[in-house]
Formats: structure tokens, C-alpha cells, sequence
């Protein structure tokens, strides 16, 4: 697996193009409070980037799990889904990012696909990129004792 791309936004930014990057996974940090409407903005265009595995951790990581589900089914009408266009999601509320960030590494399989591309999109006022990268590397140490 290669390692993450990092992607912060801040909130209510328009979300940045993403080309050659589908299919992929995501971990959406969100460290912000955002509106309702900004974060149906953000999950429709991951899907439509190509997320296919999105875990969600920090602030309403519920909401956002939803608003991905939802996104995803809008996009197909609510019809049915094909098996390479369905979107597996997460969220991740009260765990230590580092679990979050295992989870993604270890345990975040798509049924149909090989997702070998990971973005951490990182919802806050600031970016801190090499924080965010040298806790995804660490996390295949994490264990629960």
C-alpha cells in the first residue's frame, strides 16, 4: 500500500480535484464544526471522485458517514448499486485517530475492488500535514491494551 495523501480543507472550501485518484479509500478527519449543507457538498464529491471505502473520525463523524451513504445512493437514483460503484463507510467516534488510522490500514476492505490509493482529508482552521502523516505511519504499532 502506498502511503496517504494528505488533502486539508478548511471549512466550506471548495473541495480540490482529485484526478487519476479513483478508485480510493478516505479518512475524513474533522477537527471543524462545518454546515449541514457543506458536508453533503464534501460527501457527494468524494463519491464522486471515486471514494470507495470513506472512514469518518472527529467532530459529528456519524453525519458524515450518512452523508456519504446518502451521496452514494443519489448518485445511482436509489436504484441499485454496482458492486465496483458501492461505497463502504465508516465512522469512528470515540477512538483514538491512531485506531482509526489502523482500521483504515488493516481492516478498511472493499468487497470488489483493490483500493491501494488512501487520502486523509483533514476538516480544520489549520493544516498539519506531517502530524497527520507520522500518525498514519504509526498506527500499524496501535493496540488496544
Amino acid at each position: 500500500m502506498e502511503a496517504p495523501q494528505y488533502v486539508h480543507m478548511h471549512p466550506g472550501d471548495a473541495p480540490p480535484r482529485l484526478d487519476e485518484a479513483a478508485p480510493f479509500k478516505a479518512v475524513v478527519v474533522i477537527d471543524a464544526d462545518v454546515t449541514p449543507e457543506w458536508r453533503v457538498q464534501v460527501g457527494d464529491w468524494l463519491v464522486r471522485c471515486g471514494c470507495r471505502y470513506m472512514m469518518a473520525w472527529g467532530k459529528d463523524c456519524s453525519a458524515w458517514d450518512s452523508s456519504v451513504d446518502e451521496a452514494s445512493l443519489m448518485m445511482f437514483d436509489y436504484e441499485e448499486i454496482p458492486e465496483d460503484d458501492f461505497v463502504m463507510t465508516t465512522w469512528h467516534a470515540g477512538e483514538p485517530l491512531q485506531e482509526a488510522f489502523w482500521f483504515s490500514q488493516f481492516s478498511a476492505i472493499h468487497p470488489s475492488l483493490e483500493l491501494e490509493k488512501t487520502y486523509i482529508v483533514h476538516i480544520s482552521s489549520e493544516a498539519t500535514e506531517a502530524a497527520m502523516l507520522d500518525t498514519f505511519a504509526s498506527a500499524h504499532e496501535w493496540t488496544n491494551d
